[in-house]
């Protein structure tokens, strides 16, 4: 397998005057999150981490300038891959134990049960070939010597919870169905909206070991209800409220019972 070397691994787009987006290029689509940034006057907030391939936290740096707070929406590999570079880590309390004990097997080069190459493999449309990403951080990096480091839960959350900047709160919304302790993040003075992989502009995922179809289906009502303006997902581009009802109305034609 010949990958070429990326010129730089994570895009930055400037969203507002205190939210930031990164992402990681050449990230095959399936595995490539969405990070937020969100500056707060006394903290900031980062929302995933991507892939941890490369250092986050190095490539934020003109972005960090005080305490950070890293929350984990859910804690699948292309969320979770950089929680280790950051003191203060949040999760739901039923995915706390995989941010700090992931599975050491995690790698790039993708593989059957059998050990086989698994290229051709699709999950919800998206396909996947030999390898998870396009080209190499730099030259001599090892596909087979990636995985997810262990990070330090300092927060554990639940429904209700409140992640504080100072000038912003952030209310944690339990959304169980993509996964058990998947969560949201909702402003209500502003209508801002964190929904990690609960719902963005893409095919869901509900087909996981651990996902269930019923706890999804009980997510999207609740998604209904929300006074949300805007809607920053885990994946895809950012949509409204109206496109949110959408999304999720047909997630419930297709999905619901009867």
């Amino acid at each position: 397998m010949t990958l070429a070397i990326a010129e730089r691994w994570f895009e930055t787009k400037r969203i507002d005057d205190s939210i930031t987006l990164l992402w990681e290029p050449h990230v095959i689509p399936l595995m490539r999150c969405n990070i937020w940034h969100v500056r707060g006057r006394d903290r900031d907030l980062v929302i995933d981490t991507g892939m941890g391939i490369v250092s986050l936290r190095e490539a934020m740096a003109p972005l960090l300038d005080k305490a950070v707070t890293a929350v984990a929406t859910h804690t699948h590999a292309d969320h979770i891959g950089s929680h280790h570079e950051f003191e203060d880590c949040a999760a739901h309390r039923l995915e706390a134990p995989w941010l700090e004990r992931p599975t050491p097997e995690t790698h790039l080069v993708v593989v059957d049960r059998s050990g086989n190459p698994g290229a051709g493999m699709s999950i919800a449309g998206y396909e996947i070939g030999d390898s998870l990403i396009t080209a190499l951080p730099y030259a001599g990096y090892s596909l087979t010597s990636y995985a997810i480091r262990p990070a330090r839960v300092t927060q554990r959350l639940e429904e209700g919870s409140i992640i504080d900047l100072g000038d912003r709160r952030f209310e944690v919304v339990h959304l169980p169905g993509h996964s058990p302790g998947s969560i949201g993040l909702f402003e209500v003075a502003t209508g801002v909206f964190f929904s990690g992989d609960a719902i963005y502009d893409g095919e869901l995922i509900d087909e996981l070991g651990h996902s269930n179809i019923a706890d999804y289906i009980a997510t999207m009502e609740r998604l209904k209800s929300l006074p949300v303006t805007v809607v920053h997902g885990g994946h895809c581009p950012s949509f409204g409220r109206d496109r949110l009802i959408e999304l999720a109305d047909a997630y419930l034609t297709a999905k619901r019972p009867g």
